[in-house]
């Protein structure tokens, strides 16, 4: 998978991606995430009906070389979960954007996505990590 950060996400500095529809948003681990994870062999999500809050762990990824928690980039009630991903995690590795999504909310809070970075930002706060 060729490294790219759709423009019309927003991202975290956790290398979490936001899609926002209305008041739903979708997560899932950024092209950044998974590449650095290395193969992914296993996925842990809450269950619908959870609620999440934003920097707080609302799962885990597991690869070959480590163990990361996800942080949630907004609060809401989970509405939806990609059980695909529980069940064949190194679907991540192939598409972390489209099928490799996480969970979906119900935001709680719209005007907390102002928080989040645009794809440019995001560019840029990795190229400064690299440093």
């Amino acid at each position: 998978m060729e490294k790219h950060f759709p423009e019309e996400l927003r991202y975290t500095k956790d290398h979490e991606w936001c899609r926002i529809e209305g008041d739903t948003a979708t997560f899932g681990i950024t092209w950044h995430a998974q590449d650095a994870l290395g193969d992914i062999v296993y996925c842990e999500l809450p269950a619908v009906g959870e609620e999440v809050q934003t920097g707080e762990p609302f799962g885990v990824v597991e690869s070959v070389k480590a163990v990361s928690d996800l942080f949630s980039p907004l609060s809401g009630k989970v509405i939806e979960k990609n059980d695909d991903i529980v069940e064949k995690p190194e679907g991540l590795n192939d598409d972390c954007y489209d099928d490799g999504w996480m969970i979906k909310i119900k935001l709680n809070n719209p005007s907390e996505v102002d928080g989040l970075m645009t794809a440019a930002a995001y560019v840029s706060f990795l190229d400064k990590a690299e440093e």
